[in-house]
């Protein structure tokens, strides 16, 4: 597995009966501002300075996460997956009538409502081959959830329940994140509901090879913000309590957090959800490339003038690429501005677009940057 992580485990749904599945805080980019105050008046100088170490804590560190909290819990749900099970073959059915059946399966996750129409964002693993969802609300509400679609490439589902009133969470741009910056994770570990958990964002991009598919996309938010068994499906939140992301994984050698935690960029949830809704499956966008991340011995063996990127070994017969100004050999920097130094966050980029969307791909190119316009295909093209 990569990364060298000893285990990675999907902070799975957990709970009652599990037979066969366990199943801007201110930005610390924002510097402290400065006070313009006459040098004559060093009563008001103090103060001035005492309120921004109130308002803005030691270091840029928030004073309290409570407003970010209170923004965004009443629109993290509790869910109940329950799997009704039947037999698969002859035999089982044999064994069913003589022994009777197993009853039914339980176990919990977590959910977000993104939309006042009632559409829940979740993790796959949380509902997959649920026969019925039951979703509890943070006000104790109970519905019964209809399953919209699933990606499996990208571990996450959506959900719809039907409702008044139902409280919705604001959506950043992961995008705009940077690795530092302070992080909630809001879920139901142990079927603990509405558990909040603070922590900093570790890295972005994140591939740690655990979904698995020819076309699954991992750029996962890294944090230290603590997150186990029951936070599948929970929110990741910025200090201004808008949505960054779904958690989704932690690192857990012993099957409980140990350290780090990942979730999908919300920018990526974004694409997909919306796909869900509308058609119920992911229309995925290609560059039609093969490709793979630039280090500083690929820069040495291919004499590239990057060390970081993504390079272009083969253009796939009737892809995009092919028919733009892309060419073999080029190091992809950039996407619409974005930068892209590893194959994770390409894909991350592609990933969150739709197939005869034009992007503006900047390569390195025998050391010169240039922006090349491509028009993405669906994969069936």
């Amino acid at each position: 597995m990569k990364n060298n992580l000893a285990s990675l485990v999907i902070a799975s749904a957990m709970g009652g009966a599990i037979a066969l599945g366990g199943a801007h805080v201110l930005n610390p980019k924002t510097t402290i501002q400065t006070v313009q105050v006459s040098t004559s008046n060093q009563e008001a100088q103090t103060s001035a300075a005492s309120q921004l170490v109130h308002n803005q804590g030691t270091l840029g560190r928030p004073e309290s996460f409570a407003d970010a909290a209170d923004r965004a819990m009443p629109a993290v749900v509790n869910i109940t997956a329950i799997t009704q099970h039947k037999a698969q073959n002859e035999r089982e059915q044999r064994y069913y009538k003589f022994f009777g059946s197993p009853g039914p399966s339980k176990s919990t996750g977590s959910g977000v409502i993104i939309s006042d129409k009632g559409y829940i964002v979740t993790n796959n693993h949380v509902i997959k081959g649920a026969t019925k969802v039951d979703i509890t609300l943070s006000d104790n509400r109970k519905f019964e959830a209809e399953v919209m679609g699933t990606d499996p490439s990208t571990d996450l589902a959506v959900l719809k329940i039907t409702g008044k009133n139902l409280p919705v969470i604001e959506l950043a741009n992961s995008d705009q994140t940077r690795v530092g910056e302070w992080v909630l994770a809001i879920g139901n570990p142990f079927e603990l509901t509405s558990t909040v958990t603070a922590g900093i964002i570790s890295a972005k991009g994140r591939d740690i090879s655990i979904l698995n598919g020819q076309y699954s996309i991992e750029s996962f938010i890294q944090t230290d913000a603590a997150v186990n068994p029951g936070n599948s499906g929970g929110a990741l939140v910025n200090s201004d309590g808008k949505l960054i992301g779904i958690n989704t994984a932690i690192y857990a050698p012993s099957g409980t957090y140990a350290g780090y935690s990942f979730a999908v960029p919300i920018n990526l949830v974004k694409k997909v959800m919306q796909d869900l809704i509308d058609h119920g499956e992911v229309k995925r966008a290609f560059l039609g490339i093969m490709i793979q991340s630039v280090d500083s011995d690929m820069a040495k063996e291919l004499n590239l003038t990057v060390t970081e990127g993504v390079y272009v070994s083969e253009l796939i017969e009737g892809g995009a690429a092919i028919k733009s100004d892309l060419n073999i050999g080029d190091v992809i920097t950039k996407i619409n501005g974005i930068l892209t130094s590893s194959v994770p966050k390409l894909q991350e980029q592609i990933g969150s677009r739709d197939p005869g969307d034009d992007i503006v791909v900047t390569v390195n190119r025998q050391g010169k940057p240039k922006d090349i316009v491509v028009r993405l295909k669906i994969r069936e093209e």
